[in-house]
């Protein structure tokens, strides 16, 4: 060890001594900027495989599910949706469409598509209603089974006689022709889409239930619902959560992460971590200097 108090040091000697014992750490051993999770967005509760910010939940339902401004919303090809409800003992949840036609406000609607590669599906229960369809519309060819001619034509009644029909043109209670029950010849899952433009309709209504009255257009439960795989949550998220942390992804790869309240991430859980990241730093010797005095330290 040496020490002096000149200003007579052998500069190159020394520069050579601070760079072989202060090694730089290689850029791809940076800790990774690691999300800060949230189990609420406004007065939903998130649970995995959904998650508050990018980083946390399943990496599948990332690009889809988001919390922005308060608001937990679900994006596709044709928009952003507000997500209004989440039932998470049967694994679906509810979209809004704002410019979705209910009984009170009818406009003129947007289209709207579920992407083929989503985790979500059409629920059983949801019901499509074209409003304000022209006559060539092409839901009324008479060689395709497009509408719900039957039991169907009473839920266009029920909307027709609702007052607000008039924002999309029409007179309450007048004639249900421009009105079809959509049931399109696929697989209500993955990969479905309502272009309003192509079908030459006004809008649309979608409804998921009717509030236990399917006389009163005005109960009924207007919304899309969608219902997603339960699988996504496995032994490890469980493990991870019940340690006090959130479900996430890190990494290109975007591998299994459990994100700790206090700080950092592990490969595991939290149990006993303020903060642990899972990569590997190495060890870092630090050189103190001092050249105002006789301490020196290497």
């Amino acid at each position: 060890m040496y020490a002096t108090s000149s200003w007579s040091w052998p500069w190159p000697w020394l520069l050579l001594h601070i760079f072989l014992f202060v090694p730089t750490t290689p850029s791809s051993h940076i800790p990774p900027i690691v999300p800060t999770c949230r189990d609420k967005c406004g007065n939903l509760t998130i649970k995995y495989p959904f998650g508050s910010d990018f980083g946390c939940g399943h990496p599948d339902f990332a690009r889809y599910i988001k919390c922005a401004s308060g608001e937990l919303q679900f994006s596709s090809g044709t928009g952003a949706y507000t997500v209004s409800s989440i039932d998470y003992t049967t694994s679906t949840l509810v979209i809004t469409d704002l410019f979705m036609s209910t009984c009170s406000s009818m406009q003129n609607s947007g289209s709207f598509s579920l992407d083929r590669a989503s985790p979500f599906t059409l629920s059983s229960q949801d019901i499509f209603i074209l409003l304000g369809c022209s006559r060539t519309s092409p839901v009324f060819d008479p060689n395709e089974d497009l509408c719900d001619t039957g039991s169907g034509l009473h839920l266009c009644r029920g909307l027709y006689s609702c007052e607000g029909v008039s924002g999309i043109g029409l007179e309450p209670n007048g004639p249900i022709s421009s009105c079809c029950v959509y049931q399109p010849i696929m697989d209500f899952g993955s990969g479905y889409g309502l272009d309003l433009p192509k079908l030459q309709c006004s809008s649309y209504a979608s409804m998921y239930g009717f509030g236990g009255d399917e006389t009163d257009p005005m109960k009924w439960e207007f919304g899309i619902s969608l219902g997603y795989n339960e699988s996504y949550y496995t032994e490890t998220c469980k493990d991870c959560e019940a340690s006090g942390g959130f479900c996430g992804f890190a990494g290109f790869t975007r591998s299994f992460s459990c994100i700790c309240r206090g700080g950092g991430n592990s490969t595991t859980n939290c149990y006993g971590r303020g903060y642990a990241w899972s990569g590997t730093l190495g060890h870092k010797i630090v050189t103190m200097i001092s050249f105002g005095g006789n301490r020196h330290f290497y």
